[in-house]
């Protein structure tokens, strides 16, 4: 029995020295690319993980003058602050409603197009197609966001032509039920077309043959589509899905904040703009850490849930 147990242990370490072994051949066959990894690894921990370390002061009751370190500790104190703060149900449906909104329209456009770009034969036509989509990419937030308000003005050209149905101007840009709409809607013009240069490269793998093929056994068009190209971009689109569903909570703060207005605040005040408000507007450092610590784990959350239930729905292919 003891030789046994000892022909056991040794036979463990000889495959774990063959094991780390492997490993070491591998790293001097392939070591210039991980020379190539070095910058971008270093980069990405100097500026991701490191910064990590200032979420502490969530559960202090941080001081400048004290510094992280010498700051008391208050546990979950900002946590329960936020939670039963009378802006929370607002604040937090809020950012669901425009982070799910956006979600369910902003996400098939991009498929869509690179879906009907994918059937213009003509070279020349496809490229100034792709330029004319793919340009209010380039555009500021800033200019975006002024352009929205020159257009949607009282006096702008959108409520001259409404003008003509209602008989009075729309505020647009200060009625709280408006403001959804305008953002998403902004928001799939100016990404619908860079998002979908993924797709249409995805798609540029598909053998024509294959629909060649198709079309000689009586197959039309959405048939085409449905059979050959959704099946080929589909491991994309559900990677894009997990990702774009775990940041649901990070709306970006830039274009909600320069489009709120106070008549249109409750709409528009989401969690993004409400920690820089109480956080370098206010000063309340420690608890817009909180509120951004708290939306970070929603976001975790999430990205989690959707990747299990993806991969349930696609044949076990998720992000991980």
């Amino acid at each position: 029995m003891e030789n046994t147990v000892k022909v056991d242990q040794r036979a463990a370490v000889l495959k774990r020295r063959s094991s780390a072994g492997r490993m070491l051949d591998f790293l001097k066959k392939n070591y210039f690319l991980y020379i190539l990894l070095a910058p971008a690894l270093i980069l990405t921990l100097i500026f991701k993980y490191v910064p990590m370390y200032g979420a502490i002061i969530a559960f202090k009751d941080f001081s400048p003058i004290r510094g992280i370190m010498g700051s008391p500790w208050v546990g979950l104190k900002h946590f329960e602050k936020f939670l039963y703060s009378p802006n929370f149900d607002v604040i937090f449906m809020n950012t669901l409603k425009l982070s799910f909104l956006g979600l369910i329209f902003s996400f098939p456009v991009p498929i869509l197009l690179a879906l009907m770009l994918n059937q213009v034969r003509k070279t020349a036509v496809k490229k100034n197609v792709q330029l004319f989509l793919y340009a209010p990419n380039f555009i500021s937030v800033v200019v975006i966001v002024g352009m929205l308000f020159i257009f949607l003005s009282p006096t702008g050209p959108v409520n001259q032509i409404m003008m003509h149905f209602t008989g009075k101007p729309l505020m647009f840009m200060s009625e709280p039920g408006y403001f959804r709409w305008i953002y998403i809607l902004s928001d799939i013009w100016q990404g619908a077309g860079w998002a979908s240069i993924i797709y249409v490269a995805a798609l540029a793998n598909v053998d024509p043959e294959l629909h060649h093929a198709a079309s000689l056994d009586g197959a039309n068009l959405l048939q085409r589509i449905r059979n050959i190209d959704l099946p080929t971009i589909r491991p994309i689109m559900a990677i894009v899905f997990i990702l774009a569903a775990g940041g649901i909570m990070s709306i970006g703060f830039e274009k909600a904040y320069l489009m709120q207005t106070s008549m249109n605040l409750p709409a528009s005040e989401i969690i993004a703009t409400y920690v820089y408000k109480v956080g370098l507007q206010s000063g309340d450092y420690a608890y817009s850490a909180a509120v951004g610590l708290f939306n970070s784990v929603i976001n975790v959350i999430l990205l989690l849930t959707v990747n299990v239930i993806v991969k349930k729905l696609n044949e076990g292919e998720g992000l991980y």
